[in-house]
This record gives structure tokens, sequence and C-alpha cells, in this order.
């Protein structure tokens, strides 16, 4: 996995402030919370391909390399990495400042491939027109 360093070609997608609710027994952030926050960076970062329904087909492995603590501020860096016609591939990488160091590390990352869908879950191309909007601006 690349240093926290190694951001240069990705774009801050999500930044969290971790909290009490969120932790484990053992006083550490859920994995699936994270996973969770994965999730959504690659449906920020999809949704600059276009304006429509993204939805998550594919997530790769994903190996937790530190733990995310109480008070860490958490960024979520993406990049797309892939387009085809339906969907994008996307890279996350998620990284944790420390509250009382200021030390940043590298937590986790993870692919994604997000595939535009339209109202009945089918891919739909997604470099046509925006398929939704704000009520009144569009497509449901």
């Amino acid at each position: 996995m690349p240093e926290p360093s190694a951001q240069a070609d990705h774009r801050l997608a999500l930044r969290v402030v971790t909290l009490p609710r969120d932790t484990n027994p053992y006083g550490t952030i859920f994995g699936g919370v994270v996973l969770s926050w994965i999730d959504q960076a690659g449906f920020v970062e999809a949704s600059r391909h276009g304006r429509h329904r993204w939805v998550t087909a594919a997530m790769d492995r994903v190996e937790f390399v530190a733990p995310v603590l109480v008070g860490d501020i958490v960024s979520l860096l993406t990049r797309t990495v892939r387009t085809g016609t339906t969907s994008v591939t996307v890279q996350v990488a998620v990284d944790a400042e420390r509250r009382h160091s200021g030390a940043c590390v590298r937590v986790t990352g993870a692919t994604l491939t997000m595939v535009a869908v339209d109202a009945e879950g089918r891919p739909i191309p997604f470099a046509g027109p925006p398929t939704i909007g704000a009520p009144g601006e569009g497509a449901p």
C-alpha cells in the first residue's frame, strides 16, 4: 500500500471525525464503519463522472494495516483508475490523522467498481445526460 504522502494523484472525497459511537469492544473504530466510508467515497468519485444512480458492484480485498482511533480525522482520497461504458473503477486510500500527535498514517485502501444504473437498477452509459437531479431539475 502506498505511503500517506503518496496522494498527489488522489482527490479528497470524504473527511470524517471519528466518534465513540463507532467503536468496537477494543476501543477502535469498527471495520464495517470504515467500509461504509470507503463505499461513500467511491460514490463521490463516481459521481464526478456523471449525475446518475451509482451502485457498488465490487470491492476488492481490504486489509487494515493500522487501527482508526476515536478522535482521528479520517480522510478518504480517491482517483479513477479505469472507465468503461457503464462503470468506473475507483481507488480509495484511507488515512487517519492522529488527534494527539497530528501524525498521518495509512489505514487501508480498496478498489471499487461503481456502476451507473437506471431507476430499475439496469446499467446505463454514464457519459450521457444526468439521470438524477434535485427535485424539479430533471429525472427522478
